[in-house]
């Protein structure tokens, strides 16, 4: 009777504890689920990836230009350094940088009291060579007549050929020394060699200079002037007189190949390439870096799409990311010219007008994996834009 009563305890105390333990294991489960609401669908497979309006780029069609990217500073085409002729005293000192001035310009004028007295001098010397030499000139004349006339000896003529050769030495002497003295008279003024800016003063009124002493830099910028390095698989595909368009701080504009070099540098494998810019209004400064595009042709209607886009697929193609229906699909793009200054390039298949494109750098995708555009009720991302096409307005 004992062992039938033992029996029968161990049987309810099991019993307990299988009642125990799947109570527990619901209440676990219950635990890990949010309250009140559902399981996420699919695990950890189905999460959602969340991506900002701006990792999103449409895919569209418009003009692209093909050409060599360039790059440099540009320089004003012209840049003149001031110097003095002569050794004086400024008498005055009239530009200040900045100033625009014209060719002839006053600049500067050197104390010129002692170029003035040399000038006189010199004048003088010249009329007085000028008397002597008519005086000569006429004693020859009757020294002439009276040796026909037998009334003098043919030394006293060639003595009055010599006086009139000497006279005449003389006043050519006196004349360079007139030249000489204007030339010194005039370099007390100091004019401006060409019509441009003083970019630098380097003196002041009452500064005694040397010859050669440096008083203005003067540079001229209605032209500036990029010298850029093309490599030498490219140089063929730049000539003179090409197109080129530039930007710089914000601004656009255009300038024309000018010259090349004719020979390869064989350090870095490139041709100089040297384009001119006009810039009458002085809108540009010399200094500023650009970077621009030597045209070589115009692709009408082509499929853009930017570089972010571009992947590199495991076997060595280049892939994009579409977003499709709130998923992420991949497509083998095969692409043509590429822009790399404005960072778009041509799609020649794998992608079509309006595709939704992952852009940003959005870590690890997946084909499949969910995604959610924060803002796409706005529009969906950003379009591909290409030089001078403007920005499209964007689709809904």
């Amino acid at each position: 009777m004992l062992r039938k009563n033992q029996l029968l305890v161990c049987a309810a105390f099991s019993a307990s504890l299988v009642v125990a333990s799947c109570s527990g294991s619901d209440s676990g489960e219950a635990s890990a689920r949010p309250a009140g609401g559902p399981a996420a669908k699919g695990g950890s497979g189905g999460r959602v990836l969340t991506l900002a309006e701006t990792d999103i780029t449409v895919a569209r069609r418009a003009n692209m230009i093909d050409g060599v990217a360039i790059t440099g500073t540009l320089r004003p085409i012209e840049t003149v350094d001031v110097r003095a002729r002569i050794e004086g005293v400024l008498q005055g000192v009239f530009v200040r940088e900045g100033d625009y001035v014209r060719a002839g310009q006053l600049l500067a004028r050197f104390e010129s009291s002692g170029q003035e007295s040399t000038l006189q001098s010199a004048a003088a010397e010249r009329a007085a060579a000028q008397g002597d030499l008519a005086t000569a000139e006429w004693r020859l004349t009757q020294s002439e007549q009276l040796f026909k006339q037998g009334a003098i000896a043919e030394e006293e003529l060639r003595s009055s050929r010599a006086a009139v050769g000497a006279a005449r030495a003389k006043l050519a002497a006196a004349n360079s020394q007139v030249r000489s003295s204007s030339l010194n008279r005039r370099d007390t003024r100091v004019l401006a060699p060409t019509s441009g800016t003083v970019e630098k003063r380097f003196v002041e009124t009452g500064e005694h200079l040397n010859t050669g002493g440096q008083l203005f830099t003067v540079v001229r910028n209605d032209i500036l002037e990029l010298a850029a390095a093309v490599p030498e698989k490219q140089a063929n595909s730049v000539a003179r007189g090409q197109s080129v368009q530039f930007s710089a701080n914000g601004q656009s504009f255009e300038g024309r190949v000018a010259r090349l070099s004719p020979t390869v540098d064989p350090a870095s494998r490139s041709i100089t390439v040297y384009v001119q810019v006009p810039n009458p209004t002085g809108a540009l400064k010399g200094g500023t870096f650009a970077t621009g595009t030597v045209l070589s042709r115009t692709i009408s209607n082509a499929l853009v799409i930017p570089v972010s886009a571009l992947r590199q697929s495991p076997r060595g193609g280049q892939i994009v990311y579409k977003v499709v229906q709130g998923s992420v699909d991949t497509a083998t793009v095969r692409v043509g010219i590429v822009d790399d200054r404005t960072g778009i390039a041509e799609a020649l298949s794998g992608v079509a007008d309006g595709d939704s494109l992952v852009s940003g750098n959005v870590g690890s995708l997946g084909k499949g994996m969910k995604v959610q555009v924060v803002g796409a009720g706005r529009g969906q991302g950003t379009r591909a834009s290409a030089p001078g096409a403007g920005t499209p307005p964007r689709s809904p």
